[in-house]
C-alpha cells in the first residue's frame, strides 16, 4: 500500500536529529520518483509553529551574533556554522512548502520535494566541511529569522512564495558572490567549492519560487509584479535593496524590468 505523502512528509518536517531527517527527506523523494506516494489531502492539518530542531544550537537574536572574521579557523568554522543552519532550516522550509499547501499539482510537490533533498545535501555538505574545522553544527548560537519568515507568510502559497524564495532565497543569490570573493582571499578553496554549488543550486530554487509565486498570483487574479511590491511595502517597508545579482536574478526568473523597478524602491 502507498504511503501518503503529506504523512510522510510531516515526519520528516517534525523529526528533530538531523541525520536522521535527511534520511527520511531521501526517504520521501525516493519513492516520490518511484511512484509510491499518494497525494489524498489529510482531514486535518497539524499546525507546525516550531519544526523538528536538534536542542542544539540555542537560538538568539541575530544582533547577539558575534560577528567574526575569515582569517582565522575559528572565523570560518563561524561562517560555516551560520551557513548550515541556514540549509537546516531550508530543509524544514522546503517541507512545509509540501505539507501546508495540500490541493496544488502534483508539479508543485515534485519541484519541492526536489528542494529539500538538495538542501539535504548543502546541509550535509557544509557539516562535514564544519568538523574538517574543528567544530560541528549545534556548537555555536544561531537564531531563527528564516523559520519566523515560515510563519508569517504561511497563509497563502503567493504569500510563502514572495517572502520566502523571493525574498530570502533571492538575497542569497546577491550575497554568495561575495562570500565566495571573501574566502578566496584567505584561500579556503574547500569552502569556495561547496558554495559555489550551492549557489547554483540555489538559483533554480529560486525559480522554483518564482514559477509558483506567478502561477498562485495568477490564480488569484493578482498581477504578480504588483503584488511583490505591495507585500515588500508591508512586511519589508525600505529594507531590500540593492546592488542584486542581475545574472543570477535573471536565470531565477526575475524580469530586468523588475529588478529595475526593485533598484528604486
Amino acid at each position: 500500500m502507498s504511503r501518503n505523502l503529506f504523512t510522510a512528509v510531516f515526519d520528516a518536517l517534525m523529526c528533530h536529529d538531523p541525520d536522521d531527517k535527511v534520511r527520511l527527506v531521501e526517504r520521501v523523494q525516493a519513492e516520490w520518483e518511484a511512484g509510491d506516494l499518494d497525494v489524498k489531502r489529510q482531514v486535518d492539518i497539524v499546525e507546525v509553529p516550531v519544526p523538528g530542531r536538534p536542542d542544539l544550537p540555542e537560538l538568539v537574536a541575530p544582533r547577539a551574533l558575534r560577528q567574526r572574521g575569515l582569517g582565522s579557523k575559528a572565523g570560518r568554522a563561524a561562517f560555516v556554522h551560520a551557513l548550515t543552519h541556514i540549509e537546516f532550516n531550508a530543509i524544514n522550509l522546503a517541507l512545509d512548502a509540501v505539507y501546508r499547501y495540500q490541493d496544488l499539482p502534483r508539479q508543485y510537490y515534485r519541484d519541492w520535494l526536489r528542494v529539500a533533498a538538495e538542501e539535504s545535501r548543502h546541509f550535509m555538505m557544509l557539516r562535514l566541511r564544519l568538523r574538517e574545522l574543528g567544530s560541528d553544527y549545534g556548537a555555536m548560537p544561531a537564531h531563527n529569522g528564516l523559520w519566523d519568515m515560515a510563519v508569517r507568510s504561511q497563509d497563502t502559497v503567493y504569500l510563502r512564495m514572495a517572502l520566502v524564495p523571493r525574498v530570502f532565497e533571492a538575497r542569497g543569490l546577491d550575497v554568495t558572490p561575495k562570500m565566495i570573493e571573501r574566502l578566496q582571499s584567505v584561500g579556503d578553496e574547500k569552502t569556495v567549492a561547496l558554495l559555489e554549488i550551492i549557489l547554483n543550486d540555489e538559483i533554480s530554487h529560486v525559480e522554483i519560487g518564482n514559477r509558483w509565486y506567478i502561477w498562485a498570483c495568477h490564480a488569484q487574479g493578482l498581477e504578480p509584479v504588483k503584488t511583490f511590491k505591495e507585500l515588500l511595502d508591508q512586511y519589508f517597508p525600505g529594507q531590500l535593496r540593492g546592488p542584486f545579482n542581475y545574472d543570477a536574478r535573471l536565470k531565477a526568473g526575475f524580469s530586468r524590468a523588475e529588478l529595475e523597478q526593485l533598484e528604486r524602491v
